[in-house]
């Protein structure tokens, strides 16, 4: 005995059973990205739109090329610099010593040395 349920068998969200004549997928075309360490990626353009020189490998995040004899180089990543690494890139050895020596003198003038 059948429940009267029109969408038994079926999930929500479900595609449709037959492809429906107004619901045809834009023109698309692949492009072929390649990365320095050997990924290829394939990756979908709408029909008229360019496709960028360069896309981050989805495998690696490095940067791909179009050119699959030569892709393009791989990032340098930079190491954790520290605040003081950070400082002693604007100052010099000279301009510390002042700015330890003033520093110095405010805590002593404060204690009554």
């Amino acid at each position: 005995m059948s429940s009267g349920s029109a969408i038994r068998g079926s999930r929500i969200g479900s595609s449709p059973m037959r492809p429906d004549e107004r619901s045809e997928p834009a023109p698309r075309r692949e492009v072929i990205y390649h990365c320095s360490t050997g990924h290829t990626s394939r990756i979908l353009f709408a029909a008229e739109a360019s496709a960028p020189e360069t896309w981050d490998c989805p495998r690696c995040g490095q940067p791909a090329g179009l050119d699959g004899q030569n892709p393009p180089g791989r990032l340098r990543s930079e190491p954790y610099k520290s605040h003081l690494a950070y400082v002693k890139e604007r100052r010099s050895d000279e301009d510390a010593a002042k700015i330890l020596e003033e520093a110095l003198a405010k805590v002593r003038q404060r204690r009554g040395e």
